[in-house]
Protein backbone atom coordinates (compact mmCIF):
# COMPACT_ATOMS: atom_id res chain seq x y z
CA UNK A 1 0.00 0.00 0.00
CA UNK A 2 1.14 3.63 -0.57
CA UNK A 3 2.19 5.01 2.38
CA UNK A 4 0.82 8.62 1.14
CA UNK A 5 -3.18 7.19 1.05
CA UNK A 6 -2.81 6.73 4.35
CA UNK A 7 -1.72 10.31 5.06
CA UNK A 8 -4.65 11.40 2.77
CA UNK A 9 -6.61 9.27 5.33
CA UNK A 10 -5.98 11.17 8.41
CA UNK A 11 -7.34 14.49 7.15
CA UNK A 12 -10.52 12.30 6.28
CA UNK A 13 -9.84 10.99 9.91
CA UNK A 14 -10.06 14.87 11.52
CA UNK A 15 -13.46 16.09 9.10
CA UNK A 16 -14.84 12.74 10.05
CA UNK A 17 -13.80 13.16 14.27
CA UNK A 18 -15.44 16.77 14.41
CA UNK A 19 -18.82 15.81 11.49
CA UNK A 20 -19.48 12.13 13.95
CA UNK A 21 -18.30 13.34 17.61
CA UNK A 22 -20.34 16.64 17.04
CA UNK A 23 -23.98 13.97 18.14
CA UNK A 24 -22.58 13.95 21.44
CA UNK A 25 -21.39 17.92 22.05
CA UNK A 26 -24.80 18.82 20.97
CA UNK A 27 -26.62 18.76 24.38
CA UNK A 28 -22.88 20.71 26.41
CA UNK A 29 -23.29 23.51 23.20
CA UNK A 30 -26.48 23.84 23.73
CA UNK A 31 -26.16 24.76 27.36
CA UNK A 32 -23.27 26.28 26.29
CA UNK A 33 -24.39 28.71 24.14
CA UNK A 34 -27.88 29.40 25.41
CA UNK A 35 -29.53 27.88 22.52
CA UNK A 36 -32.24 25.00 22.23
CA UNK A 37 -31.30 21.66 21.23
CA UNK A 38 -33.06 22.04 18.05
CA UNK A 39 -31.15 24.98 17.25
CA UNK A 40 -27.74 23.33 18.15
CA UNK A 41 -28.20 20.53 15.41
CA UNK A 42 -28.70 23.82 12.96
CA UNK A 43 -24.98 23.68 13.62
CA UNK A 44 -24.96 20.31 11.81
CA UNK A 45 -27.20 21.31 8.77
CA UNK A 46 -25.30 24.59 8.21
CA UNK A 47 -22.26 22.39 7.88
CA UNK A 48 -23.69 19.42 5.92
CA UNK A 49 -25.15 22.20 3.43
CA UNK A 50 -21.56 24.06 3.05
CA UNK A 51 -20.13 20.74 2.24
CA UNK A 52 -22.81 19.53 -0.07
CA UNK A 53 -23.02 22.70 -2.27
CA UNK A 54 -19.51 24.04 -1.62
CA UNK A 55 -17.45 21.01 -2.41
CA UNK A 56 -18.26 20.87 -5.95
CA UNK A 57 -17.77 23.95 -6.64
CA UNK A 58 -14.38 25.06 -4.30
CA UNK A 59 -13.71 21.39 -6.62
CA UNK A 60 -13.88 23.29 -9.81
CA UNK A 61 -12.80 26.33 -8.97
CA UNK A 62 -8.84 24.65 -7.78
CA UNK A 63 -8.73 21.57 -10.25
CA UNK A 64 -5.98 22.92 -12.08
CA UNK A 65 -4.56 23.92 -8.87
CA UNK A 66 -1.51 21.61 -7.51
CA UNK A 67 -3.44 18.60 -4.92
CA UNK A 68 -0.60 19.10 -2.86
CA UNK A 69 -1.18 22.69 -2.11
CA UNK A 70 -4.65 22.77 -2.21
CA UNK A 71 -4.69 19.62 0.29
CA UNK A 72 -2.35 21.31 2.58
CA UNK A 73 -4.53 24.60 2.67
CA UNK A 74 -7.50 23.31 3.35
CA UNK A 75 -6.22 20.93 6.02
CA UNK A 76 -4.54 23.85 7.75
CA UNK A 77 -7.86 26.18 6.84
CA UNK A 78 -10.50 23.31 8.51
CA UNK A 79 -7.79 23.45 11.41
CA UNK A 80 -7.72 26.79 11.79
CA UNK A 81 -11.40 26.55 11.86
CA UNK A 82 -11.51 24.08 14.61
CA UNK A 83 -9.59 26.40 16.54
CA UNK A 84 -11.91 29.34 16.08
CA UNK A 85 -14.89 27.27 16.89
CA UNK A 86 -12.94 26.11 20.08
CA UNK A 87 -12.39 30.02 21.26
CA UNK A 88 -16.03 31.00 19.70
CA UNK A 89 -17.83 33.77 21.95
CA UNK A 90 -21.85 32.28 20.71
CA UNK A 91 -23.45 30.49 19.02
CA UNK A 92 -23.37 32.71 15.74
CA UNK A 93 -19.70 32.69 16.09
CA UNK A 94 -19.61 28.85 15.99
CA UNK A 95 -21.91 28.49 13.24
CA UNK A 96 -19.37 30.78 11.27
CA UNK A 97 -16.44 28.67 12.35
CA UNK A 98 -18.47 25.50 11.04
CA UNK A 99 -19.27 26.74 7.83
CA UNK A 100 -15.64 27.58 6.81
CA UNK A 101 -14.56 24.25 8.08
CA UNK A 102 -17.35 22.52 6.07
CA UNK A 103 -15.86 24.13 3.02
CA UNK A 104 -12.47 23.38 3.94
CA UNK A 105 -13.51 20.22 4.25
CA UNK A 106 -15.37 19.15 1.33
CA UNK A 107 -12.51 20.48 -0.88
CA UNK A 108 -10.12 18.30 1.39
CA UNK A 109 -12.35 14.96 0.67
CA UNK A 110 -12.76 15.89 -3.00
CA UNK A 111 -9.28 16.43 -3.42
CA UNK A 112 -7.69 14.02 -1.61
CA UNK A 113 -10.15 11.17 -3.50
CA UNK A 114 -8.76 12.55 -6.97
CA UNK A 115 -5.38 12.54 -5.48
CA UNK A 116 -5.35 8.46 -4.26
CA UNK A 117 -6.83 7.58 -7.95
CA UNK A 118 -4.08 10.07 -9.49
CA UNK A 119 -0.90 8.39 -7.83
CA UNK A 120 -2.59 4.63 -7.97
CA UNK A 121 -2.18 2.39 -10.72
CA UNK A 122 -5.41 1.61 -13.03
CA UNK A 123 -6.11 -1.51 -10.78
CA UNK A 124 -5.57 0.11 -7.18
CA UNK A 125 -7.59 2.90 -7.57
CA UNK A 126 -10.86 1.73 -5.64
CA UNK A 127 -8.60 0.57 -3.05
CA UNK A 128 -6.99 3.88 -2.92
CA UNK A 129 -10.55 5.48 -2.40
CA UNK A 130 -11.35 2.91 0.44
CA UNK A 131 -7.85 3.40 2.12
CA UNK A 132 -8.96 7.61 1.85
CA UNK A 133 -13.01 6.92 2.58
CA UNK A 134 -11.84 4.44 5.48
CA UNK A 135 -9.91 7.44 7.58
CA UNK A 136 -13.98 8.49 8.08
CA UNK A 137 -14.73 5.40 9.05
CA UNK A 138 -11.68 5.17 11.93
CA UNK A 139 -13.16 8.05 12.71
CA UNK A 140 -16.45 6.63 13.62
CA UNK A 141 -15.06 4.01 15.28
CA UNK A 142 -12.79 5.70 17.48
CA UNK A 143 -12.47 9.26 17.12
CA UNK A 144 -16.02 9.99 17.87
CA UNK A 145 -15.73 8.18 21.08
CA UNK A 146 -12.17 9.92 21.74
CA UNK A 147 -13.89 13.35 20.97
CA UNK A 148 -16.99 12.67 23.52
CA UNK A 149 -14.82 11.67 25.97
CA UNK A 150 -12.46 14.62 25.56
CA UNK A 151 -15.56 16.81 25.77
CA UNK A 152 -16.60 14.96 29.09
CA UNK A 153 -12.82 15.49 30.68
CA UNK A 154 -12.72 18.89 29.44
CA UNK A 155 -15.11 20.66 27.58
CA UNK A 156 -16.45 20.60 23.71
CA UNK A 157 -14.12 23.18 23.33
CA UNK A 158 -11.49 20.64 23.95
CA UNK A 159 -12.55 17.96 21.18
CA UNK A 160 -11.96 21.19 19.00
CA UNK A 161 -8.91 21.85 19.80
CA UNK A 162 -8.12 18.23 19.22
CA UNK A 163 -9.53 17.96 15.39
CA UNK A 164 -7.16 20.95 15.14
CA UNK A 165 -3.75 19.10 15.96
CA UNK A 166 -4.85 15.90 13.58
CA UNK A 167 -6.01 18.52 10.70
CA UNK A 168 -2.35 20.21 11.59
CA UNK A 169 -0.29 16.98 11.53
CA UNK A 170 -2.58 15.84 8.04
CA UNK A 171 -1.07 18.85 6.48
CA UNK A 172 2.33 18.78 7.42
CA UNK A 173 2.57 15.37 5.94
CA UNK A 174 0.48 16.01 2.93
CA UNK A 175 3.19 18.83 2.23
CA UNK A 176 6.22 16.53 3.20
CA UNK A 177 5.36 13.25 1.13
CA UNK A 178 3.11 14.40 -2.11
CA UNK A 179 5.09 15.12 -4.83
CA UNK A 180 4.42 18.78 -6.45
CA UNK A 181 2.80 19.47 -9.79
CA UNK A 182 -0.14 16.72 -9.47
CA UNK A 183 -3.33 18.73 -10.88
CA UNK A 184 -6.23 18.05 -12.26
CA UNK A 185 -8.38 18.13 -15.62
CA UNK A 186 -9.57 22.19 -16.10
CA UNK A 187 -13.01 20.46 -15.39
CA UNK A 188 -16.03 23.02 -15.12
CA UNK A 189 -18.74 22.92 -12.28
CA UNK A 190 -21.48 22.22 -15.46
CA UNK A 191 -19.16 18.97 -16.62
CA UNK A 192 -18.61 17.82 -13.15
CA UNK A 193 -22.75 18.14 -11.93
CA UNK A 194 -23.06 16.32 -15.65
CA UNK A 195 -22.53 13.00 -13.79
CA UNK A 196 -25.58 13.29 -12.48
CA UNK A 197 -27.20 12.47 -15.52
CA UNK A 198 -25.04 9.14 -16.21
CA UNK A 199 -27.49 6.01 -15.87
CA UNK A 200 -28.23 4.89 -13.08
CA UNK A 201 -26.71 7.77 -11.11
CA UNK A 202 -29.45 9.62 -9.98
CA UNK A 203 -31.38 6.82 -8.24
CA UNK A 204 -28.07 5.72 -6.57
CA UNK A 205 -27.68 9.28 -5.38
CA UNK A 206 -31.27 9.45 -3.63
CA UNK A 207 -30.44 6.28 -2.26
CA UNK A 208 -28.03 7.84 -0.46
CA UNK A 209 -29.20 10.58 0.37
CA UNK A 210 -32.99 8.86 1.55
CA UNK A 211 -30.88 6.43 3.86
CA UNK A 212 -28.37 8.88 5.73
CA UNK A 213 -31.01 11.11 6.30
CA UNK A 214 -33.02 8.21 8.17
CA UNK A 215 -29.69 6.73 9.83
CA UNK A 216 -28.10 10.49 10.94
CA UNK A 217 -32.35 11.40 12.21
CA UNK A 218 -30.94 9.00 15.16
CA UNK A 219 -27.19 9.62 15.18
CA UNK A 220 -26.80 13.32 15.33
CA UNK A 221 -29.17 12.73 19.00
CA UNK A 222 -27.69 9.55 20.23
CA UNK A 223 -26.65 11.18 22.94
CA UNK A 224 -30.32 12.88 23.80
CA UNK A 225 -31.85 9.05 23.43
CA UNK A 226 -29.35 7.72 25.45
CA UNK A 227 -29.33 9.93 28.23
CA UNK A 228 -33.35 10.83 28.12
CA UNK A 229 -35.12 7.80 26.18
CA UNK A 230 -32.58 4.78 27.13
CA UNK A 231 -32.18 6.76 30.81
CA UNK A 232 -27.79 5.97 30.99
CA UNK A 233 -25.52 9.07 32.37
CA UNK A 234 -23.88 10.92 29.84
CA UNK A 235 -20.63 9.45 30.89
CA UNK A 236 -21.45 6.22 28.96
CA UNK A 237 -22.58 8.31 26.20
CA UNK A 238 -18.63 8.15 24.99
CA UNK A 239 -19.21 3.95 25.24
CA UNK A 240 -22.64 4.05 23.34
CA UNK A 241 -20.17 5.34 20.36
CA UNK A 242 -17.70 3.36 21.01
CA UNK A 243 -19.85 0.31 21.12
CA UNK A 244 -21.63 1.69 17.48
CA UNK A 245 -18.05 2.81 15.96
CA UNK A 246 -16.75 -0.72 16.13
CA UNK A 247 -19.85 -1.82 14.55
CA UNK A 248 -19.30 -0.04 12.41
CA UNK A 249 -15.41 -0.57 11.59
CA UNK A 250 -16.78 -3.98 11.14
CA UNK A 251 -19.53 -3.49 8.63
CA UNK A 252 -17.29 -0.78 6.52
CA UNK A 253 -15.29 -4.20 5.93
CA UNK A 254 -18.20 -6.55 5.95
CA UNK A 255 -19.77 -4.03 3.20
CA UNK A 256 -17.04 -4.15 0.47
CA UNK A 257 -16.44 -8.07 1.12
CA UNK A 258 -20.22 -8.44 0.16
CA UNK A 259 -20.19 -6.24 -2.55
CA UNK A 260 -17.51 -8.16 -3.77
CA UNK A 261 -19.28 -11.67 -3.67
CA UNK A 262 -23.09 -11.05 -3.64
CA UNK A 263 -22.94 -8.11 -6.34
CA UNK A 264 -22.89 -4.07 -4.94
CA UNK A 265 -26.65 -3.52 -5.70
CA UNK A 266 -27.44 -6.67 -3.46
CA UNK A 267 -26.14 -5.49 -0.76
CA UNK A 268 -27.31 -1.85 -1.25
CA UNK A 269 -30.61 -3.55 -1.01
CA UNK A 270 -30.63 -5.66 2.23
CA UNK A 271 -28.48 -2.72 4.28
CA UNK A 272 -31.34 -0.28 3.30
CA UNK A 273 -33.91 -2.67 4.45
CA UNK A 274 -32.38 -3.25 7.84
CA UNK A 275 -31.66 -0.08 8.57
CA UNK A 276 -35.08 0.76 8.54
CA UNK A 277 -36.12 -2.22 10.64
CA UNK A 278 -33.26 -1.43 13.12
CA UNK A 279 -34.37 2.20 13.28
CA UNK A 280 -38.01 1.06 14.09
CA UNK A 281 -36.86 -1.34 16.84
CA UNK A 282 -34.69 1.71 18.36
CA UNK A 283 -38.34 3.74 19.34
CA UNK A 284 -39.38 0.22 21.02
CA UNK A 285 -36.55 -0.22 23.22
CA UNK A 286 -37.17 2.26 26.05
CA UNK A 287 -40.66 0.11 26.50
CA UNK A 288 -39.26 -3.16 27.24
CA UNK A 289 -38.75 -4.00 31.13
CA UNK A 290 -36.40 -1.46 32.93
CA UNK A 291 -33.24 -4.50 33.40
CA UNK A 292 -33.73 -4.93 29.83
CA UNK A 293 -33.23 -1.64 28.14
CA UNK A 294 -29.42 -0.98 28.53
CA UNK A 295 -28.43 -3.96 26.78
CA UNK A 296 -30.74 -4.59 24.40
CA UNK A 297 -29.48 -0.67 23.59
CA UNK A 298 -25.97 -1.53 23.28
CA UNK A 299 -26.78 -4.53 21.50
CA UNK A 300 -28.95 -2.93 18.70
CA UNK A 301 -26.44 -0.33 18.15
CA UNK A 302 -23.83 -2.64 17.62
CA UNK A 303 -25.75 -4.32 15.32
CA UNK A 304 -26.95 -1.04 13.77
CA UNK A 305 -23.52 0.13 13.19
CA UNK A 306 -22.13 -3.06 11.71
CA UNK A 307 -25.34 -3.20 9.03
CA UNK A 308 -25.78 1.05 8.69
CA UNK A 309 -22.06 1.00 7.78
CA UNK A 310 -21.98 -1.65 5.29
CA UNK A 311 -24.14 1.13 3.30
CA UNK A 312 -20.84 3.52 2.03
CA UNK A 313 -18.34 0.66 0.45
CA UNK A 314 -21.52 -1.15 -1.04
CA UNK A 315 -22.71 2.03 -2.50
CA UNK A 316 -19.55 3.24 -3.79
CA UNK A 317 -18.68 0.15 -5.27
CA UNK A 318 -22.50 0.43 -6.77
CA UNK A 319 -21.37 3.73 -8.42
CA UNK A 320 -18.07 2.73 -9.68
CA UNK A 321 -19.30 0.01 -12.02
CA UNK A 322 -21.96 2.62 -12.71
CA UNK A 323 -19.30 4.70 -14.27
CA UNK A 324 -16.33 3.53 -13.93
CA UNK A 325 -14.27 6.25 -16.35
CA UNK A 326 -16.20 8.81 -14.34
CA UNK A 327 -15.73 7.45 -10.63
CA UNK A 328 -14.45 10.53 -9.15
CA UNK A 329 -16.71 12.65 -10.20
CA UNK A 330 -19.53 10.18 -9.20
CA UNK A 331 -17.73 9.62 -5.53
CA UNK A 332 -17.86 13.55 -5.04
CA UNK A 333 -21.23 14.03 -6.24
CA UNK A 334 -22.04 10.60 -3.65
CA UNK A 335 -20.20 12.75 -1.02
CA UNK A 336 -22.49 15.62 -1.77
CA UNK A 337 -25.56 13.21 -1.42
CA UNK A 338 -24.33 12.32 2.08
CA UNK A 339 -24.22 15.35 3.44
CA UNK A 340 -27.41 16.30 2.29
CA UNK A 341 -28.59 13.41 4.23
CA UNK A 342 -26.91 14.43 7.28
CA UNK A 343 -28.80 17.72 6.92
CA UNK A 344 -31.99 16.69 5.94
CA UNK A 345 -31.95 13.89 8.86
CA UNK A 346 -30.60 16.65 11.31
CA UNK A 347 -33.99 18.86 10.41
CA UNK A 348 -35.86 15.77 10.52
CA UNK A 349 -34.76 14.63 13.72
CA UNK A 350 -34.96 18.40 15.38
CA UNK A 351 -38.34 19.00 14.35
CA UNK A 352 -39.14 15.42 15.82
CA UNK A 353 -37.92 16.82 19.38
CA UNK A 354 -39.91 19.91 18.92
CA UNK A 355 -43.33 18.47 18.62
CA UNK A 356 -42.43 14.51 20.02
CA UNK A 357 -40.17 12.87 22.11
CA UNK A 358 -36.65 11.12 21.36
CA UNK A 359 -38.20 7.59 21.45
CA UNK A 360 -39.78 8.89 18.17
CA UNK A 361 -36.86 9.38 16.51
CA UNK A 362 -36.49 5.90 15.48
CA UNK A 363 -39.61 5.02 14.07
CA UNK A 364 -39.33 8.86 11.76
CA UNK A 365 -36.00 8.14 10.71
CA UNK A 366 -37.05 4.58 9.54
CA UNK A 367 -39.66 5.94 7.08
CA UNK A 368 -36.61 7.84 4.97
CA UNK A 369 -34.95 4.38 3.98
CA UNK A 370 -38.04 2.56 3.81
CA UNK A 371 -38.94 5.43 0.79
CA UNK A 372 -35.51 4.95 -0.50
CA UNK A 373 -35.85 0.95 -0.85
CA UNK A 374 -39.55 1.65 -2.55
CA UNK A 375 -37.81 3.62 -4.86
CA UNK A 376 -35.18 0.63 -5.63
CA UNK A 377 -37.70 -1.98 -6.44
CA UNK A 378 -39.75 0.31 -8.64
CA UNK A 379 -36.73 1.55 -10.17
CA UNK A 380 -35.48 -2.19 -10.79
CA UNK A 381 -39.69 -3.54 -11.73
CA UNK A 382 -39.04 -0.75 -14.32
CA UNK A 383 -36.19 -1.76 -15.67
CA UNK A 384 -37.26 -5.52 -15.51
CA UNK A 385 -40.24 -4.69 -17.53
CA UNK A 386 -38.44 -2.23 -20.87
CA UNK A 387 -36.55 -5.26 -21.28
CA UNK A 388 -38.90 -7.56 -23.19
CA UNK A 389 -40.04 -3.99 -24.92
CA UNK A 390 -36.26 -3.89 -26.15
CA UNK A 391 -36.14 -6.94 -27.04
CA UNK A 392 -39.29 -7.32 -29.22
CA UNK A 393 -38.31 -3.78 -31.17
CA UNK A 394 -34.79 -5.30 -31.60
Amino acid sequence: MDIRLLWLAVGTFAIGVESFAISSLLPQIAESTGVSLTMAGYLVIAFALANAFGSPVLAALTGTVDRRRTLTVSALLFSAGAVWASLSFGYADLMAARIMMAFSAGLYTATAQATGVAISSVDHRARAISVIVGGTTMAVAFGAPLGALVAGLVSWRGSYVMVAVFGVIAATSIWVLLPSGLRGAPLSLRQRIAAVALPGVPGALLTTLFNLAGAFTVIIYLAVITTTAIGLPRELVPVVLLVFGVGAAIGNFAGGQLADRVGARQTVVVVVAFNAVLLALASLVPLLPAPLIAPVFFVLVFIWGSIGWAFPPAQSSYLLSLSPASAPLVLSLNASALYLGIAGGSLVGGLVLQHGTPSDLGWVGAMLPAVSLVGILLSALARRQARPSLARMG
